[in-house]
């Protein structure tokens, strides 16, 4: 069979690299087999494989300019014209390496190859493969990182593996991420191991005085976590030595951080080595402190040298190559301290060093080459008889249609959430979930069993996970008490002294629910994930707390409240040093150290039910936001026939030109961006009271306006007798809004085109003293006078900043983000006095004017900044312009990872991207976002509950 591999870069040092060459030179004593490389970027390899294994490159990066290296009667400049251009397949933001030179050379190779099968190395590689390579060839796709985590540069896979003929990862977590993310678009999924080295591999003798630590020294592998740790261990052992192999973009920074340490005479930054097992060799311990590591081949080559390992428990190759507490110990990822710890351990007892070290050995030969080789064949050889048999091409064009299907215009599907790292999978665990898939309503996600969203938001979830804790302790009658913290979950203390009742009483509880537990170690970082039916053993863990909850998704499986939402059982202790004081293991708003003269039990109420609390949890402290907070949005159906006749009555009467309002109907459709931007207010901020609707004559059909939080303001409410009606200028309708009757003193101001894209808390938007935050955007306002030339928005910033330095001698220089706007009604009242000439003219001004001034978005932050009534505030923002095609990346981003507060979704006129494609656009995300009906639309389960007062307001 003739094998083809598929690198970037062949001459990189690397981890990738590095099992390639393994895996070549392992398969080549019975296969032809080729390494063919996209760059050459370095005069030599650094690996070296086996003579059998014939490495080719394409194109050379090594001469002044890019060029094939093949030969060519093509003048340089032409190939150097085509590396500056883009690949027409690999987006940049996968992979920034390829490019259209790279295309075509590739395309040449892979044209005529009589190669059977193609094993490919990247996603950016795979989804060149699957494009380029004749029919005839077998697509198998090698993943070598923790696909879950990859962010964009793993979107090939999602976008094209239905094309592929199999796809291999390193770990079984990945695999079932995998059948998650794609269904049954899937290609064929095994799960093979990286090999270890073939040849003679010499064992450690445990004695020497050294722990070494193997990779590049990139971010990613957080090398600078092991030095950390080692300014501890050097404190007990001075004659010990951590040894560091590998290069990489942050040496400078390591010796910097050693030298600042002092740890030059017990640390070691000893460069690329080719001959790591004889490293291994020389070490009585190895350690790795990686982000993230898909197999972690260097722990299988320390144990194969019969070294015990510490490791971070990181996603998700640790687990799959150590045993904890058998070959090695795993720590929580980030925790230094438990790092230096488990590394303190192994250095002290050298019994549980050599007894490890033996495990170790013994467990690697799941990993030796034969073993590892085998199923490589075995795999190829099937592959290789279903497309001879005729059935392949069949099976391959079904799954592409089921992907099309699910993939939408996008063409991807979108990604499961990965299952949490230290989820346990035991032979209990699995076969409990698969008990609990047999009830209605019951699925699996991201790795776990959830319930499928009915009607709740964020919050309700909240609220039924503390209900779910405290079932359990009050049935158990263990006292607790309900604690306030900085966060969005609630958390509850428990003595230490009920550690073991706690755990005995949610394995009973719940010995037979969809509950997940969580257990954490002194630093609140999870060490074990189980049912909470399976938790009881862990009652003997050194732990510091767990967190109880029930994972609930939408059934597009695109929201999921999991354990962000849980609640926390910690566990307090009586203070060792001062007997008079408890110890919490998390800080709450009243410190981590409680005097027991502060408690004095109370009663705190939430969503309606009555909890256990102490008197100082009841107060308002510091910083506390508890003064009513509103939102206002301004909003218009541009759609609305009878609001464009009434809009080209304006325009006739001012000699504008005007167009049929059926035409300009169809252009401007409503997509319902008001909906989806109010259900994230009842998803993620339902401390907001009320809600103000600010229209001309127009109410949305779906909208509740019987609701007792709802009220839809027209535009003669809040002019009276100022300005002119009808106004089709948004800086007009913005200057009035401090006269809406019954408007709290702080509120948001939101344009319809503004979401809420994860929990928020209303200290985001003012401080407890009654300051506004205002959110200032990068994007300055360009310094030159007002001009005809300008956009409406520029030249009212602009007109804004002669006011500001003409008041109080400072030149505004930037815009605002495009967030909800945390407005003070007594600021705007103070403008609407101070500025009255401005904002007369502009509530006059019935179409935008460059002589208008923008108050509620800009003007109203630096007046409210000068008058000490508005403070400079931090918010994730993301904007997103659907008429622009190079946008699409962003929205699959916010819908995949939902990392943003607030998000802007702004539909430029002249974009790319037509109007009907916008519409399909909007209409697949927004539902998809905010999949739960808000209790503000007519009919709706929530609305339902709302009237009935089953939805009670915020709770603090």
């Amino acid at each position: 069979m003739k094998i083809t591999f598929l690198l970037t870069t062949a001459d990189a040092v690397g981890g990738t690299e590095r099992a390639v060459y393994n895996q070549a030179s392992e398969l080549a004593a019975r296969h032809d087999v080729r390494v063919l490389s996209v760059f050459k970027s370095k005069r030599e390899q650094f690996f070296t494989p086996h003579a059998r294994v014939r490495v080719d490159y394409l194109v050379d990066l090594t001469a002044p300019a890019p060029r094939p290296l093949r030969p060519t009667a093509v003048d340089d400049t032409v190939w150097t014209g085509l590396a500056a251009q883009p690949s027409q397949i690999v987006d940049r933001d996968w992979e920034p390496a390829f490019n259209r030179l790279s295309d075509l050379e590739l395309g040449l190779a892979l044209q005529d190859t009589d190669t059977d099968v193609l094993v490919t190395t990247t996603p950016a590689l795979m989804a060149l493969a699957v494009h380029l390579a004749p029919a005839h060839v077998i697509t198998v796709h090698q993943e070598h990182r923790v696909s879950e985590l990859r962010g964009a540069s793993g979107e090939p896979l999602r976008r094209y593996a239905a094309r592929l003929d199999c796809l291999a990862v390193l770990s079984e977590r990945t695999r079932d991420w995998f059948a998650e993310t794609l269904g049954d678009a899937a290609p064929r999924l095994e799960v093979v191991p990286n090999a270890l080295p073939g040849g003679f591999r010499p064992r450690s003798t445990l004695q020497t005085r050294t722990v070494v630590i193997a990779g590049r020294l990139v971010a990613e592998k957080q090398i600078d976590h092991a030095v950390t740790a080692w300014a501890t261990v050097a404190r007990y052992h001075p004659d010990w030595q951590l040894r560091i192999f590998g290069d990489g973009p942050l040496s400078g920074a390591l010796r910097r951080q050693i030298d600042m340490l002092g740890l030059h005479d017990c640390v070691q930054l000893n460069g690329n080595s080719r001959h790591l097992a004889e490293e291994w060799a020389k070490a009585s311990i190895a350690t790795l402190t990686s982000r993230n590591e898909a197999f972690g081949l260097v722990l299988a080559e320390a144990q194969a040298a019969g070294v015990p390992v510490v490791s971070y428990d990181s996603p998700n190759g640790p687990r799959e190559v150590v045993i904890d507490g058998e070959t090695g110990i795993l720590v929580p990822p980030g925790d230094t301290d438990a790092l230096a710890s488990a590394l303190l351990l192994l250095i002290q007892d050298a019994e549980l060093r050599a007894r490890m070290g033996a495990a170790a050995l013994a467990s690697v030969n799941r990993f030796s080459p034969t073993v590892v080789t085998a199923t490589w064949e075995r795999i190829l050889h099937e592959l290789a008889a279903e497309r001879d048999s005729g059935r392949r091409a069949v099976a391959k064009a079904e799954r592409q249609a089921l992907h099309a299907y699910f993939g939408g215009t996008e063409g991807i599907v979108p990604a499961a959430t990965p299952a949490p790292a230290t989820t346990v999978r035991s032979s209990d665990q699995r076969a409990l979930e698969q008990r609990l898939l047999q009830r209605p309503k019951f699925v699996s996600d991201g790795g776990q069993i959830c319930r499928l969203l009915d009607w709740e938001s964020p919050w309700d979830v909240v609220q039924q996970n503390l209900a779910l804790v405290a079932n359990v302790l009050e049935g158990a009658d263990i006292p607790y008490l309900v604690v306030r913290d900085h966060l969005v979950r609630h958390s509850v203390a428990v003595h230490a002294v009920y550690r073991e009742a706690v755990f005995k009483a949610l394995a009973e509880r719940h010995r037979d629910d969809a509950v997940y537990a969580a257990v954490l170690n002194e630093s609140q970082k999870t060490v074990a994930t189980v049912l909470a039916g399976l938790v009881a053993p862990y009652a003997d863990t050194p732990s510091s707390g767990v967190r109880v909850y029930q994972n609930v998704v939408a059934p597009s499986r695109l929201l999921r409240l999991g354990a962000v939402y849980g609640t926390t059982i910690s566990f307090w202790e009586n203070d060792p040093e001062d007997p008079a004081h408890l110890h919490a293991p998390a800080r709450t708003l009243i410190g981590d150290r409680v005097p027991n003269a502060a408690m004095r039990r109370s009663t705190l109420t939430l969503a309606g039910r009555p909890y256990p609390t102490i008197e100082a949890f009841t107060q308002r402290l510091h910083g506390d936001v508890d003064f009513p907070v509103d939102a206002v949005y301004t909003w218009v159906d541009g759609s609305d026939v009878a609001w464009l006749e009434r809009k080209n009555a304006v325009l006739a009467a001012l000699g504008l030109d005007t167009e049929d309002a059926a035409t300009s109907a169809a252009r401007f459709r409503d997509r319902d961006e008001l909906r989806y931007s109010l259900r994230s207010i009842d998803m993620y901020a339902p401390w907001i009271r009320n809600i103000y609707l600010v229209t001309d004559r127009q109410v949305p059909h779906w909208l509740d306006t019987s609701h007792p939080r709802v009220r839809v303001v027209d535009h003669s409410e809040i002019f009276g007798g100022r300005g002119v009606l009808p106004t089709y200028n948004s800086h007009a309708i913005e200057s009035q809004l401090h006269h809406i009757e019954g408007l709290a003193e702080h509120f948001l101001y939101f344009n319809d085109d503004v979401f809420l894209g994860r929990t928020v808390r209303p200290d985001l938007f003012f401080l407890g003293n009654g300051q506004a935050r205002h959110f200032m955007s990068p994007t300055s306002v360009p310094m030159a006078p007002p001009g005809p030339e300008d956009e409406f928005t520029i030249s009212a910033a602009k007109n804004n900043r002669a006011l500001i330095r003409q008041d109080f001698g400072q030149t505004p220089v930037h815009s605002f983000l495009h967030a909800p706007h945390p407005l003070r009604r007594s600021v705007l009242a103070d403008i609407e006095q101070r500025y009255g000439q401005a904002v007369s003219g502009t509530a006059a001004s019935q179409l935008r004017s460059h002589g208008d001034v923008s108050v509620a978005s800009s003007l109203h932050h630096y007046v409210g900044y000068h008058t000490l009534r508005s403070v400079p505030g931090s918010i994730s923002c993301g904007f997103v312009n659907v008429g622009l095609g190079e946008h699409a990346a962003r929205l699959n981003r916010i819908l995949g990872v939902r990392p943003h507060d607030v998000f802007c979704l702004n539909d430029y006129h002249d974009g790319d991207v037509p109007a009907d494609e916008q519409d399909a656009i909007l209409a697949a995300f927004l539902p998809s976002y905010f999949p739960v009906p808000s209790q503000f639309e007519t009919g709706s389960v929530r609305n339902q509950r709302a009237h009935a007062g089953y939805l009670p307001g915020w709770p603090l």
